[in-house]
């Protein structure tokens, strides 16, 4: 069981992709308490949001690479965006030119697995990002 007092803010949030305050989602707690980042109340949501935005991302913005995606979410102004982008090649096996097709669950899933360790320096639960992506 994870303990909330110490685990990272992001999974203390149902939110392991750190996704700032600003929209209204399916799944927010009703109550907030963290100032900056959203609340889910579960894992699923969380992750569920976030695939919204990667949809938003590669479909909308046309944003199909690991670079052009991590530099919006997480702009170097408050990340290392290099290191961002190294800890996903190293964990998916993908590269800069990699296309990103949302449409490709597999490809997705192992993205978002990638971000979350980067973003909380530790994997969730696969079936909650299968649940996420499934949802979103």
């Amino acid at each position: 069981m994870v303990n909330r007092k110490t685990a990272p803010r992001g999974i203390r949030n149902n939110n392991p992709l750190n996704i700032r305050i600003g929209n209204v989602w399916l799944g927010e707690v009703q109550c907030p308490t963290d100032p900056d980042f959203e609340q889910f109340i579960s894992m699923a949501y969380g992750i569920r949001a976030a695939f919204v935005l990667l949809r938003r991302y590669i479909k909308h913005y046309h944003r199909t690479t690991i670079p052009a995606v991590i530099v919006a979410w997480a702009p170097a102004s408050e990340n290392n965006v290099t290191a961002y982008c190294n800890t996903i090649y190293k964990l998916t096996g993908f590269s800069a030119d990699t296309q990103l097709i949302f449409e490709d669950d597999a490809q997705m899933i192992i993205l978002v697995d990638a971000m979350i360790v980067h973003e909380c320096g530790e994997h969730v639960s696969l079936d909650a990002i299968k649940r996420g992506y499934k949802m979103a």
